[in-house]
Parts: structure tokens; sequence; C-alpha cells
């Protein structure tokens, strides 16, 4: 159940589902006749919450009630964004980009902790994320007078094994995640500058699309993404789902 891919009769791919465990199933494409029995699989192997486009995962939820009789409950509503013409901050603030390295791993996984207990996420993988991505480059810091004040990643490339800034490319999709800055260091416009040079390098790297998520609850973060050349495509939703009595 860690990975699946569902076919239609003709054996084209239709469903596309990606399991790593403890983060909640991703439901990458669902046809409308997949979602009964989508829902009884993720019960059945103990998944508990699903992230899904708004209307596969309100139809994925009220599968969920209907075989459970637990209501799900929408923990996070998100979209993704697509970059289109990629702006930097003007002006840019103080400070530079760098490739984080083996000597951040410290500050990393407590930014990565502080990222995930603000967002609602497990950080019970931190140590092993901060070691895979710094493995291929995958984690940009921001410093300021040689201070690190922000932190910006991007996710592997499918397939890829190596290669500078972690971005692979060569006519790929790169997704920026873990964008963070500490509260002590915001306001500045260090999150919008480390973001437009990951998305730069992956761009450099070869990538044809570089997308990011955000939470729509942070109308703060949209609008730093739209400034800097992101636009939205669909909205997502990341549904808890506990069986009834638990």
């Amino acid at each position: 159940m860690a990975n699946s891919i569902g076919r239609a009769g003709d054996g084209a791919v239709a469903g596309v589902v990606l399991w790593t465990p403890p983060h909640p199933v991703l439901v990458g494409t669902a046809p409308p006749e997949s979602v009964v029995p989508l829902a009884r699989a993720l019960h059945a192997h103990g998944a508990a919450s699903f992230n899904a486009e708004r209307a596969t995962a309100r139809a994925l939820a009220a599968a969920w009630q209907r075989h459970t009789g637990a209501a799900p409950v929408t923990a996070m509503e998100q979209r993704l964004h697509r970059l289109d013409r990629l702006t930097p901050p003007e002006p840019a603030p103080a400070g530079s980009s760098r490739l984080a390295t083996v000597a951040d791993r410290e500050l990393l996984v407590e930014w990565l902790r502080a990222f995930g207990r603000a967002t609602g996420q497990s950080t019970s993988t931190v140590e092993e994320h901060v070691e895979d991505r710094l493995g291929y480059g995958g984690l940009t810091v921001w410093e300021d007078g040689g201070t690190p004040v922000s932190l910006a990643g991007a996710v592997r490339s499918p397939g890829e094994t190596g290669g500078t800034g972690g971005t692979g490319g060569t006519g790929g999709t790169v997704r920026i995640g873990t964008v963070f800055t500490p509260e002590e260091h915001r306001g500045h416009g260090y999150a919008a500058a480390v973001t437009a040079e990951v998305s730069r390098a992956a761009l450099a790297a070869g990538a044809a699309e570089v997308l990011l998520f955000t939470d729509l609850a942070n109308p703060t973060s949209n609008g730093v993404y739209r400034r800097i050349g992101y636009r939205p495509v669909a909205d997502w939703l990341l549904v808890t789902a506990e069986p009834a009595g638990s």
C-alpha cells in the first residue's frame, strides 16, 4: 500500500496513491469509481489521514464516513502553485544564500521540528529527512551577517541520485518545500529571497516546472509567493480520518 497505481480496463493508468508512513496518504489521481474501494483500502491498512485535491478529498471523506461511521476532519486547506515567471524580490534583503552543509545539521533539525509543529506535521522522521536532503543538496539557507536566518528546500526529483542543488531538472518537476523563518527573523523578506533562489536553481538545473504548496490559512505566505511569480493551480485538503470510537 506504500505506493499504488490503479489501471483502467484498457491498461491505462487511472489513479496514483503514495504513502510514506507516518505521513498522510497522498492521492495524486482518483477516478470517481475508485473512491469507495480506496476508502476501504486506506482503512484496512491503518491510514489515518490523506491529502488530495479538494473534490477528491471531499468524495473520499464521504466514502470514509459511510464505511467507518466516523466523520473526517479537514486539518488544513492548501493551494498548489506553479512558478510562472520568476521575479526575485526587490529590493533584495540583506545577506545571501548558500547550500546547507553537515555543519548546519543541528540547526536544521531544530528548524524542521519547529516547522512541523507549526504546520501540524509529524516530526518523528526529521533527522532522517535532514540527512536525506543534505545528501543531495536539497536544503538552502539564507544568511545575514553570517547568521542563518531562513530556509527553503527542494524535493529531489524521482530517479535522481545526486547533483548540485538537489533539484534534478532535466525536464522534470521540482517541488519547493519546508520554507521556514524563525519568528525572530521574520519581516525582512528572507523567506521570499531564499525561495526565489531555490526556484532559480531548479530552473537553471533544467526543471520544466517548479511547484509549491501553501497553507490557505496563512495569507502572508500566499502573498509572498505570488509576488515572486507563483500562480495558483488547485486547492488540496489534508483530511484526518479516524475510525469510529478511536
